[in-house]
C-alpha cells in the first residue's frame, strides 16, 4: 500500500561550458532552467564558463562545497573535439560515479539521434551529497536528458526509487 508523495522541490545550479555562449544566445542552458522551474524546483545558480577543465572545475567545486546546492547539471563540453573537457574536469570531483546515467543518456539519444550519440560522454555522479550531470551542449539534449530522465529521479514521487528519497543518505560513511 502506497501513499502519494508531496514534490519535494530541490536547488539546481546550471552550467554552461562554451566559448562562445552568452546569456543572450544560451538556449541550452536556458532550455534547463526553463524546465527545472517549471517542475517546481529552485534555480540555485546559473553560470556560462568557456571551454577550459580548470575554470569548469573551479565553478563545479565551488557549487559541490555549498550545502545550499543539492544538484548541479553541466551542458556543453562533452564531445571528442579538443576543446571539449567537462568529463575531465567533472569526474575527478566526483565520490561515485553513475555509470547509468551515460548509458541511458546514449541510448535514449539513440532513438533521437541515431549513431551521432556515440560522440557524447555524458555522465553522472555524486559528490559531497551533491548530485552532478554533465550533457551535450545542444538544447535537443537538455531536452532529452531533462525530459526522460533527470526530472523523474528528482522527483520525490517518482516509484519505485528515486534521487531524493536517497540525498540524506548520501553523507554515510
Amino acid at each position: 500500500m502506497s501513499k502519494e508523495r508531496a514534490f519535494v522541490p530541490l536547488n539546481i545550479a546550471v552550467l554552461t561550458v562554451s566559448d562562445s555562449r552568452t546569456e543572450d544566445n544560451d538556449t541550452s542552458g536556458q532550455t534547463l532552467v526553463q524546465r527545472l522551474t517549471d517542475a517546481g524546483h529552485r534555480l540555485a545558480e546559473k553560470a556560462i564558463v568557456p571551454d577550459d577543465i580548470y575554470a569548469i572545475r573551479a565553478i563545479v567545486s565551488r557549487w559541490i562545497a555549498d550545502s545550499d546546492v543539492q544538484v548541479i547539471i553541466t551542458t556543453g563540453g562533452t564531445g571528442v573535439t579538443g576543446r571539449d573537457g567537462t568529463p575531465e574536469a567533472v569526474e575527478v570531483l566526483l565520490d561515485k560515479q553513475l555509470e547509468g546515467f551515460g548509458e541511458i543518456f546514449r541510448m535514449i539519444s539513440y532513438e533521437e539521434i541515431q549513431t551521432s550519440t556515440i560522440q557524447s560522454r555524458a555522465l553522472g555522479g555524486v559528490a559531497n551529497a551533491t548530485l552532478v550531470f554533465s550533457v551535450p551542449g545542444s538544447s535537443g539534449a537538455c531536452r532529452t536528458a531533462w525530459d526522460k530522465l533527470i526530472s523523474h529521479q528528482l522527483d520525490y514521487r517518482t516509484r519505485p526509487c528515486n534521487f531524493v528519497e536517497l540525498m540524506p543518505r548520501l553523507t554515510e560513511r
